[in-house]
């Protein structure tokens, strides 16, 4: 099985030089991508190291953030019209709306953590 890889020596032991092409700092990675990162790299540390060695890492993990992005902006609506949220509440119960708007996204982002982020 030939690897492509090239190695420096650094003493007696031959480490791969690794490097990425894509630059990890020219698109910065979202919330959602940056979770994904996190777990990856604390609870999958072989499927992370995979993704390093193979260079689908970052585009991975752009797309798990734009895919959490979409689901997000896909089910707010839904659950604000489900909780009743309105722009009348808005102006009537300013509190009761952050309230209500807070648990709406709670409930999203839970979801996305559970399609998404942890799977």
């Amino acid at each position: 099985m030939e690897n492509n890889l090239t190695y420096k020596t650094s003493g007696e032991f031959q480490i791969p030089d690794l490097s990425l092409r894509e630059n990890p700092q020219s698109q910065p990675l979202g919330k959602y991508g940056r979770m994904r990162q996190t777990y990856l790299r604390e609870h999958r540390p072989i499927l992370w190291n995979q993704m390093i060695l193979t260079e689908t890492l970052f585009p991975h993990l752009r797309e798990i953030d734009e895919a959490a992005n979409r689901r997000l902006e896909q089910m707010m609506p839904e659950l604000m019209t489900s909780a009743g949220v309105t722009e009348a509440l808005k102006a009537a119960d300013p509190l009761k709306w952050t309230g209500l708007m807070n648990t709406c996204k709670a409930q999203a982002e839970e979801v996305i953590l559970a399609e998404l982020i942890y799977a």
